[in-house]
């Protein structure tokens, strides 16, 4: 088969856009005895993530890429697989794939090119948050360290709130996530969300049993799975925004508003929920997401991949035709850096793939290099040339 093809069909695959024939193509073609040799090498020169996985195995991988295929063919509905990989273990095959794919790319073909500069080093991002309490004081929440004090514990990773009150009177406290951190909180009516780099969320320590359940994303990027309001006499959930309120009844969506973008994005996972700008009212269903242009105050309803876009919770990087420079923008935040393109045509490039959030920012901009679209690149205290 020609690499041009495989190339193709592997990240099809890794999209879940390849056709049951095209997984029949590559399942063949891994297994081939005369193509052991390219894939071994294939594998470990673009791989970059280890997902489950506590060392390099390609033989281990090659396995599991194989069972994928199997659950693939024998389930034959591409949401339950999606599900799947969501879910389980099974997201492993995503380890065999490298991160960038670019228009007129060759994953096989390995480019010379200009000597990389780089000056220091610059590290992933990690658990960390403060959290501000009533009075106004901060704690630094960091990984491996505890905290407790009143209806509040954390054990370096989650903040866990107490049970529902069922007195009158909300104490509210705020989780803020600095750049180059992410966190978790569970919120008293038993309601998790997951909070990306640069995001601050305002929450009450505990809702009042019955009463609407209320909780501000000031900015940033959060994952909401929320307890069903039957478990709560029927109180519905809301997430408000300056510029949006969303409303649940028991759901799991995604909301991304950060400072520096002038769209608030809105994805829903499963469940229902009602998007506000406060001006008028759209109703989402599985698999759809809403966009609050900011400029102009419209929402528009599109179809999306909605478990692509979450797979940040679960340690994953995920780009579907995305351009560089939105790349960078995640990158800046996790890795809390700036980047700084000397050619403004390289922002264009659209790309698709997956990367770790653990993985080193040196391995992500050797492999864009290897693309040929950018030259070399320069790091520099905390900020990334790319030329």
């Amino acid at each position: 088969m020609e690499n041009a093809k495989i190339e193709n069909i592997i990240v099809k695959f890794l999209i879940n856009q390849a056709s049951a024939s095209e997984l029949t193509e590559l399942e063949i073609w891994i297994q081939d005895p005369d193509n052991k040799e390219l894939f071994d090498q294939y594998v470990k020169i673009n791989y970059v993530i280890e997902y489950n996985m506590k060392e390099f195995d390609s033989s281990k991988i090659k396995s599991k890429l194989l069972e994928a295929f199997a659950i693939e063919k024998k389930v034959k509905k591409r949401k339950k697989f999606r599900k799947l990989i969501y879910y389980s273990a099974a997201a492993v095959f995503f380890g065999i794939l490298t991160m960038g794919y670019f228009n007129r790319t060759s994953f096989f073909k390995q480019p010379e090119g200009i000597p990389v500069i780089v000056n220091n080093v610059i590290k992933a991002g990690t658990d960390k948050a403060i959290l501000t309490l009533e009075d106004g004081s901060n704690v630094l929440l960091e990984k491996d360290k505890t905290y407790e004090k009143d209806n509040v514990v954390s054990n370096g990773k989650e903040l866990v709130c107490g049970k529902n009150q069922g007195k009158s009177g909300l104490v509210y406290n705020y989780l803020t996530i600095p750049r180059g951190g992410q966190f978790q909180i569970k919120l008293s009516d038993g309601t998790n969300v997951w909070l990306n780099s640069e995001s601050k969320l305002k929450f009450p320590v505990a809702f009042i049993e019955g009463s609407p359940r209320e909780v501000e994303l000031i900015y940033g990027e959060a994952f909401f799975d929320v307890s069903p309001s039957t478990e709560h006499k029927g109180a519905k959930f809301k997430v408000v925004n300056k510029n949006q309120e969303v409303e649940v009844l028991g759901t799991e969506f995604n909301i991304k508003a950060y400072k520096d973008e002038d769209k608030i994005y809105t994805t829903l996972i499963e469940g229902k929920v009602a998007v506000s700008d406060f001006s008028s009212k759209k109703h989402l269903v599985p698999n759809q997401q809403s966009i609050i242009n900011l400029k102009n105050g419209n929402i528009t309803i599109n179809p999306i991949d909605a478990y692509n876009e979450v797979l940040w919770t679960k340690g994953i990087f995920s780009f579907k035709s995305k351009t560089l420079k939105e790349i960078m923008n995640v990158m800046s935040r996790w890795y809390d850096v700036q980047v700084v393109f000397q050619n403004t045509e390289l922002e264009k490039v659209k790309f698709n793939g997956v990367l770790s959030k653990n993985d080193d920012i040196k391995e992500i901009l050797t492999i864009i290099k290897k693309t040929n679209f950018i030259n070399e690149y320069e790091i520099k205290d905390q900020k990334i040339i790319i030329k």
